[in-house]
């Protein structure tokens, strides 16, 4: 499992970092790894306000589907469309080319409510066995 300590992490395996004060937000490797071979992702609306915790868009896999949860309040400004086409590129970047949303939040803070890689790493182990 491949996690980097410049990114925030969810419960619900999304990563964050802030990139001039916009929220880059994907799903983690582990999270890709669970699914396997995603096929489909369905992106939120550019403009949509949501607050964090809600489900934004859905990742479907050969065995399974999981939504995207947000991992901010805010607005959405941007998604990688390049998945509509391309979906593998969370396979194979899930930190890079992957990424799905970015979010402008309304506050920062809200990062603070997140895991670290450390915590994240040991929220994985637990919720693994």
């Amino acid at each position: 499992m491949k996690l980097l300590d410049n990114l925030k992490y969810t419960k619900t395996h999304e990563w964050v970092k802030v990139e001039d004060g916009i929220c880059v937000e994907g799903i983690t490797d582990f999270a890709q790894s669970e699914l396997s071979d995603i096929a489909f992702v369905e992106l939120p609306e550019v403009g949509r306000k949501v607050k964090s915790g809600d489900v934004i868009g859905t990742i479907e896999a050969v065995k399974a589907v999981s939504d995207l949860i947000a991992a901010v309040s805010g607005e959405i400004v941007e998604v990688n469309n390049t998945l509509s086409d391309l979906p593998a590129n969370i396979n194979e970047d899930p930190y890079g080319k992957g990424w799905i949303v970015k979010i402008k939040p309304e506050n920062l803070d809200e990062l603070k409510n997140l895991m670290d890689s450390k915590e994240y790493e040991k929220h994985c182990e637990e919720s693994h066995h």
